[in-house]
């Protein structure tokens, strides 16, 4: 299997007294093993970030053109406007 057991690669990681001794209550608070909760984490850390979307409440006026094709005259006319 190439130095491989299912598939896996076996390598090591070092953690500090604290980080360790946390590592071993969540095993035995959870019933799993020390490498399953390390390879969840890696997997959970390394997944591709989510898409984000946003959208528009439509509170806002104007003319549907980007605003930047405007921003002189918006700023022009917010600007003059005395202040409410």
């Amino acid at each position: 299997m190439g130095g491989t057991l299912y598939g896996m690669i076996k390598t090591t990681v070092y953690l500090d007294e604290r980080e360790a001794a946390a590592l071993r209550r969540m095993a035995a608070s959870t019933g799993r093993s020390q490498a399953a909760i390390i390879r969840e984490a890696v997997a959970e850390a390394t997944k591709p970030a989510r898409e984000r979307t946003f959208s528009s409440h439509g509170v806002a006026r104007g003319s549907g053109q980007p605003v930047g094709r405007e921003a002189e005259s918006i700023l022009r006319e917010e600007l003059g406007r005395p202040r409410r």
